[in-house]
């Protein structure tokens, strides 16, 4: 979806997005709860960005790249209470192009998320 976010999508603003650089002491040592707030925090800052990016976005082509996203976020965000703000985040930036958004939306699902659901208990494999 970046390579062919050149014409017709832009942000009309800057968007508040979530750190992606992760510590992993810091990241080891909050219990369960904490990394799935934090991880929730992430994922409904960055489903406010696309929806605000989808408004801007005038190449029709992207508009089903940008809504399968968000469909994407609120199913991952579906197995927690969603929060209402990113209150809990450890970090935030701001992201002042469409590129960058994709660029951090992309590596917060590789990261944070990926390593949450690695620990969930309903994603990892009986070994018994």
């Amino acid at each position: 979806m970046m390579k062919s976010c050149r014409e017709g999508c832009s942000l009309l603003e800057s968007v508040t997005v979530p750190q992606t650089r992760l510590d992993f002491d810091v990241w080891e040592k909050l219990n369960g709860l904490e990394q799935a707030q934090e991880v929730q925090s992430g994922l409904w800052l960055l489903q406010q960005a696309l929806s605000l990016l989808r408004t801007s976005v005038t190449n029709a082509a992207l508009h089903s790249h940008i809504d399968n996203s968000i469909r994407n976020l609120l199913s991952i965000n579906a197995e927690y209470s969603p929060p209402t703000s990113a209150a809990g985040l450890e970090g935030t930036w701001t992201a002042a192009s469409a590129t960058d958004l994709l660029q951090v939306h992309v590596n917060f699902l590789r990261g944070k998320v990926r390593l949450l659901l690695l620990d969930a208990q309903a994603c990892q494999q009986d070994v018994s």
